[in-house]
């Protein structure tokens, strides 16, 4: 098993910079999620650390060793595509021995290892089937075990489950998580989507245009998001956010249409800065019926323009001074859409960014 190291890795094509000076510990046996939109860089750095890319600077070393000149198939890494790249005309089990005889292992040990990992997988009824016969959990199955039979140091998955089913999704992650964890190889995961990051990840390291933004623990960058962006792209439903000035030395939030004490942790990076343009973050399940609080809560008004039922609770989207706010409402007695409400905010709950850098207000 072995750690991966990026060391200021930059890649531009032409005059387009696609990774800017990343720099990224991943740790020996941890599961590492790299989160952001499209076009972020994140498939390019894992392409990188593979070796399908050359970097246009920095270094890449797995397991201490820098690996900047070595190609694909001397850096011990397995990767799992988008697409499954599946040999239609061979069956399952030619797929899987297929990594093995080309490394020249006998045919003994290449069954061996097929066996072994159509156990793990379940694939063990499948063998003798193509891929045409294959169900896309099935086909996505048999691509985790191409890269199983390669006993690789290294795992690197991109966007793997973008093809399936929202059910099937759930299954697989599950399916991925549990084999990597009994194998204790490092992994590297790759995905636009934050649910998948947040659910799967032991650190999350979220880009943003080729630049790393944060990198920690789910709870962590959900909790203390490090700028507005990472605020608003990890959590379901994303945050909502109102801007406001500094008011009454640093103690209050002052906006269109609302005002709100700043929260008592922050009052020390808040005084004496009236005026003070700052992006106030609100987490859904911050914003509420009122109700018995176990800590200070302040009303925020506003008018209902969609509610969304989703069963055990509904979300409703409040029109507050210009901004819509999503909330957490309870299931039955929701306001209706054109309402007016007067909802509680959590105030200890709220975040704080600068307005000009967007970076979090007291990081």
């Amino acid at each position: 098993m072995a750690g991966v190291v990026l060391s200021d890795v930059s890649k531009t094509f032409g005059t387009t910079v696609v990774l800017e000076d990343l720099s990224l510990d991943v740790a020996d046996g941890e599961f590492m999620v790299l989160v952001g939109p499209s076009g972020c860089g994140k498939s390019t750095a894992l392409r990188i650390i593979a070796g399908l890319e050359e970097p246009t600077s920095g270094t890449i070393a797995i397991g201490g060793r820098v690996v900047n000149d070595l190609p694909p198939r001397d850096r011990d890494v397995a990767m799992v595509f988008q697409s499954y790249a599946l040999y239609p005309h061979m069956t399952v089990r030619e797929n899987l021995a297929f990594g093995p005889r080309l490394r020249g292992l006998s045919r003994p040990e290449t069954e061996r290892l097929v066996t072994e990992a159509a156990s793990v997988l379940g694939l063990g009824e499948l063998l003798d089937r193509r891929p045409r016969a294959l169900s896309g959990g099935q086909g996505q199955r048999v691509a985790l075990g191409r890269a199983l039979v390669r006993k690789p140091m290294v795992f690197l998955f991109d966007e793997p489950l973008s093809n399936l089913d929202a059910r099937l999704r759930v299954s697989m992650r599950a399916e991925i998580l549990r084999l990597q964890r009994s194998l204790g190889t490092t992994a590297i995961y790759v995905t636009h989507d934050q649910v998948e990051a947040m659910t799967m990840g032991s650190r999350i390291a979220v880009l943003r245009n080729g630049r790393l933004q944060q990198v920690g623990a789910p709870l962590e960058l959900y909790e203390r998001p490090a700028n507005v962006f990472v605020a608003g792209f990890v959590g379901s439903p994303p945050m909502s956010f109102l801007r406001a000035a500094l008011a009454d030395g640093g103690g209050r939030l002052a906006g269109a249409g609302f005002s709100l004490p700043v929260p008592e942790a922050l009052r020390p990076f808040a005084a004496g800065r009236d005026g003070l343009e700052v992006v106030v973050g609100l987490r859904p399940e911050d914003v509420h019926e009122p109700r018995p609080s176990a800590g200070p809560s302040a009303p925020l008004r506003g008018r209902v323009e969609l509610v969304e039922a989703l069963g055990h609770e509904a979300l409703g989207h409040v029109r507050v001074g210009g901004e819509l706010v999503v909330s957490r409402l309870a299931a039955h007695g929701a306001p209706r859409p054109g309402e007016d409400v007067t909802l509680a905010c959590d105030v200890d709950a709220l975040h704080l960014f600068d307005a000009a850098s967007e970076r979090r207000l007291g990081a």
